[in-house]
């Protein structure tokens, strides 16, 4: 019969994460991607610690399992299906309203490729049902800051690039973070969706927006259309 501990509040313990941390090679993993701010993809942890790519998989994901790390898919602006890429979870994920309801959505989603997409599509009828929520008019960028701030991303825009009509959101906090670890192509799809939503709302082209997941160091990034587009 297993006995649970107790930590020092007389809390129980966490007997997943303890778990997962009792492999040494984990516990240097986990090291590893914590030290990283923009997240490791397998082969980056498999050329750091010498481990074979299917052992150094295995590890990440029991780290993921046990809430300790994160992932989603990052491209890094190449073609093709990108890898995982890993990254150290918060480790007070912030308070956000329709959690259940996006964990609610997740139950009755495809299992396969299709997860994403349909994830979008909601996203996207989310976000221009939040996005009516607003003010009628005003700046698509500013109205995006807005929505994603009110479901805690806490937003900052930054400018995108050398043309100053170009803007990036950086998302320093997630408030589905334990649902992105469950499910982070959906989630991912599901956030990108409510973006592209609010653009539309304001008559701009949802698709010319993107999520680029740990895109910047401590956060994720949105990067919107030029201004006059």
């Amino acid at each position: 019969m297993e006995t649970l501990g107790e930590g020092p509040r007389g809390e129980t313990i966490d007997t997943p994460q303890h778990r997962a941390l009792g492999s040494a090679s984990r516990v240097s993993i986990l090291r590893l991607v914590r030290d990283a701010a923009t997240g490791l993809t397998a082969a980056d942890v498999a050329a750091h610690t010498g481990q074979h790519l299917s052992t150094t998989r295995a590890h990440l994901e029991r780290l993921v399992e046990a809430g300790l790390l994160v992932k989603a898919r990052a491209s890094d602006g190449l073609p093709g299906r990108p890898a995982w890429r890993y990254r150290a979870s918060a480790a007070d994920p912030a308070p956000a309203p329709y959690r259940g309801l996006a964990a609610a959505l997740l139950e009755h989603l495809p299992p396969d490729g299709r997860g994403r997409s349909t994830a979008g599509r909601v996203g996207r009828d989310w976000g221009r049902q939040l996005a009516a929520n607003l003010p009628p008019g005003g700046d698509p960028a500013e109205a995006v800051t807005a929505v994603l701030g009110a479901l805690g991303f806490s937003p900052e825009p930054r400018p995108g690039g050398p043309d100053a009509a170009t803007l990036e959101v950086h998302l320093h906090t997630c408030p589905f973070l334990e649902l992105v670890g469950q499910h982070p192509d959906a989630m991912c799809g599901l956030h990108a969706g409510v973006v592209q939503g609010v653009l539309e709302s304001r008559g701009v082209a949802g698709d010319r927006a993107s999520l680029e997941p740990f895109g910047a160091p401590h956060a994720c990034v949105v990067r919107l259309p030029p201004r006059q587009a």
